[in-house]
């Protein structure tokens, strides 16, 4: 009688995928959460954008500022979801290189140059985001 070892290995094999993905769920529920962000402080600056990535999972927004020792530092400022932000009137234009604005984020907890937007005012007055309770 011939018998087959398919469903041994098919086995196997799910027994390892198992395995595998119970030592690995937390990194991907660690990639959705924002604990790396103070979100009791909020820090304003003036900024100037370097650079605008409209791409998932998350827009990032690249800014330029003038630190207390008068010198130019880059921050990375992260955002949410380009679909969530194209239902709010967001574009992939909506910031552009040399843009000059008021920005508003939570700071990284390890104090770090970067952020979780909040919001932004630009010279002319738009406003992307919360600003002002707006």
């Amino acid at each position: 009688m011939h018998t087959s070892k398919r469903p041994i290995i098919t086995a196997k094999i799910k027994i390892i995928a198992l395995i595998v993905l119970s030592f690995t769920n937390h990194l991907l529920n660690a990639h959705h959460s924002s604990a790396m962000f103070d979100k009791n402080e909020l820090k304003i600056t003036q900024a100037e954008v370097k650079e605008f990535q409209w791409a998932n999972p998350h827009v990032w927004i690249q800014i330029l500022v003038i630190n207390d020792k008068n010198q130019i530092e880059e921050w990375s400022i992260e955002g949410i979801g380009i679909n969530t932000l194209f239902r709010r009137g967001w574009r992939p234009n909506s910031f552009q290189a040399g843009d000059l604005i008021e920005i508003s984020f939570n700071p990284m907890i390890d104090g770090s140059k970067g952020g979780l937007f909040v919001g932004a005012i630009f010279d002319d007055g738009k406003i992307l985001g919360k600003w002002n309770d707006e």
